[in-house]
């Protein structure tokens, strides 16, 4: 009797724009290889220099690869590249695959792969784990609302980030914002799965994981809006970026004031200080943070909509792309 093939599984970590996928993806893959498995992390940027990529660095080793997809120019391209990266690594002995997303996702793009000829002979979907920042700002524009809404529907777990920067009142008004969003949108059904884990991060237990790696996901249906193929989310780009970590963190909060620089949603980078060494900041409309990291070239971003380059170079110089 001809022995089944063991499928690989492919996770899919969503959330917007600066929810914490990355810093959340660290903690899984640690949990999973403790477990033994041997996987594989996908991260997609738009970029030539990957900042996440640099984030995960430290979990790279004989159990772990990582391996990026560079978009940016449409989400066919985008769809090929993961399909041929996917193909090429179906032999390499994976019991996992994690893909990053960008935090602008269309996760239909995701199903429809997994079931594309010949992935379908290699792969199965294991856990679709949406990640969702609190502290985000509940007026975001409804471009950004449906994104959250359909990242969300789709995840059979929900973890709440920064849950160290809430109050039990702020977790209770964004777990009904969601919910909400979701129901605006057509994405929250009576009888759907809503997990939600609202813990901090460090506090997670093995039952929490368990429960995690066992979260598995929803299909839902939802009418589609056409998001994505718009001009109206932008990423601007400033390489080899060098600028003291205080003046920085001043010129941030200025741009996320000023409304003629566009809506900013997100600015992340490795950038280099005054005495040449490098620090990571990563800064929403709520909070930044920072840390010092070892690396050899510096890149900011700022992702948000309708960003306005010519405004944005008074903070930070004129930008690369």
């Amino acid at each position: 009797m001809k022995q089944r093939r063991t499928m690989i599984k492919l996770d899919l970590i969503t959330g917007f724009l600066g929810s914490g996928k990355t810093t959340f993806i660290k903690k899984y893959a640690g949990y999973l290889l403790n477990r033994g498995e041997r996987i594989c992390i996908i991260e997609n940027d738009f970029g030539a220099i990957n900042v996440d990529m640099v984030m995960l660095k430290d979990l790279e080793g004989e159990r772990c690869n990582l391996e990026m997809i560079v978009g940016g120019d449409g989400q066919e391209a985008h769809r090929r590249r993961l399909k041929t990266k996917l193909i090429a690594m179906a032999m390499q002995g994976y019991d996992r695959i994690i893909i990053e997303p960008s935090g602008i996702f269309d996760p239909d793009e995701f199903f429809d792969l997994v079931y594309e000829e010949p992935l379908d002979r290699w792969y199965e979907i294991g856990n679709v784990i949406c990640i969702v920042d609190p502290t985000l700002d509940k007026n975001i524009s409804d471009s950004s609302k449906y994104i959250l809404a359909t990242e969300a529907a789709v995840s059979g777990v929900i973890l709440f980030s920064k849950i160290n920067f809430c109050s039990e009142e702020d977790i209770k008004s964004s777990e009904k914002f969601l919910k909400k969003t979701m129901e605006d949108f057509g994405c929250l059904r009576e009888n759907q799965k809503f997990s939600l884990i609202a813990l901090d991060w460090d506090s997670l237990a093995e039952s929490d994981y368990k429960h995690i790696v066992k979260s598995g996901y929803n299909k839902v249906s939802y009418t589609k809006l056409p998001i994505l193929d718009s001009d109206k989310f932008d990423t601007v780009f400033y390489f080899d970026f060098e600028m003291s970590e205080k003046n920085l963190r001043e010129n941030i909060q200025k741009i996320f004031l000023d409304s003629e620089c566009g809506y900013v949603h997100r600015i992340k980078g490795i950038v280099k200080n005054e005495d040449r060494s490098f620090y990571e900041i990563n800064a929403n409309r709520k909070n930044i943070t920072s840390k010092t990291v070892t690396a050899e070239r510096s890149i900011l971003i700022v992702i948000g909509e309708h960003l306005k380059k010519e405004k944005l170079s008074a903070y930070l110089g004129d930008a690369t792309l």
